[in-house]
């Protein structure tokens, strides 16, 4: 618990496939304890899997291996999540959330990758990264009180 009173949440996982999927049940788990509004759990769980795939496929890769730290806490109306890895850092030191779709545009013409930061920049408020050290610091909120929208 953070501050003695809202609920949290720690993990620490292997850097790979399998651990993600297992870290994102014990993740589905704490959410529904906490009886969110409906559809937040999912859109949770579509920020959160998109994040930490991202880091097992980039950050580690085929060649690498290590461990990501999860943390999220409970704040008011919305969740603050910390996730941090010794991986690769991002290339340019941020995301790239700005990758725009062109409705006219075929789907076999369009860029690989990057389209997973887009959604997560919609669905979340003050994304930010910072590579420390040797760390990856990505650090985020999502409300969880549907009366307030993202951004």
């Amino acid at each position: 618990m953070r501050s003695g009173t809202l609920p949290s949440l720690q993990l620490t996982l292997p850097g790979d496939a399998m651990s993600v999927r297992f870290a994102l049940k014990s993740v589905m788990g704490f959410l529904r304890d906490l009886t969110l509004p409906e559809g937040r759990s999912g859109a949770i769980e579509l920020v959160l899997a998109e994040v930490l795939n991202n880091i097992t496929e980039h950050a580690y890769g085929e060649t690498m291996c290590g461990v990501i730290e999860l943390r999220i806490f409970r704040m008011q109306n919305r969740l603050h999540f910390v996730v941090l890895d010794d991986g690769l850092p991002m290339p340019e030191d941020a995301p790239n959330p700005n990758i725009q779709l062109e409705p006219a545009r075929a789907p076999s013409t369009l860029p690989e990758g990057g389209f997973g930061w887009m959604l997560i920049s919609e669905l979340t408020n003050g994304l930010s990264y910072a590579r420390t050290g040797n760390r990856n610091v990505l650090e985020f909120d999502i409300t969880i009180d549907q009366t307030v929208q993202p951004h």
